[in-house]
């Protein structure tokens, strides 16, 4: 599986799209995990992830723990609506420490809480 990637400054910027279910999990671990060696900031920005079960959180999940464990820093950005839900679902809207910025209804966005 491939992962649209490009390098902005020190940060490697990815872009995944489609789904991080358990169906696309152990394809995406590789590349992930790999993309983490690759740089000391990853930025995964989930705008076009559709659909998100409980393996992709427990992907999203590990990166982060690895990346800690490494000295990295990881960031998420951009959630999609499907992530936004399962992670408020899940009660993770803090768990990864990042902002999470939402649509206001006159398409201007807003921040949560990180």
């Amino acid at each position: 599986m491939d992962i649209p990637s490009e390098r902005r400054a020190a940060c490697l910027y990815l872009q995944p799209a489609g789904e991080m279910t358990i169906y696309s999990a152990a394809e995406l671990k590789p590349v992930l995990l790999d993309a983490l060696g690759r740089s000391e900031e990853i930025e995964v920005h989930l705008a076009d992830v559709g659909e998100l079960d409980t393996s992709g959180v427990q992907l999203l999940m590990l990166l982060k723990r690895e990346a800690a464990a490494a000295g990295k820093v990881l960031k998420l950005t951009g959630h999609s609506a499907a992530v936004l839900d399962v992670f408020e679902l899940m009660g993770l809207g803090n768990w990864f420490g990042d902002p999470q910025l939402l649509p206001a209804g006159d398409g201007e966005t807003k921040r949560t809480a990180a």
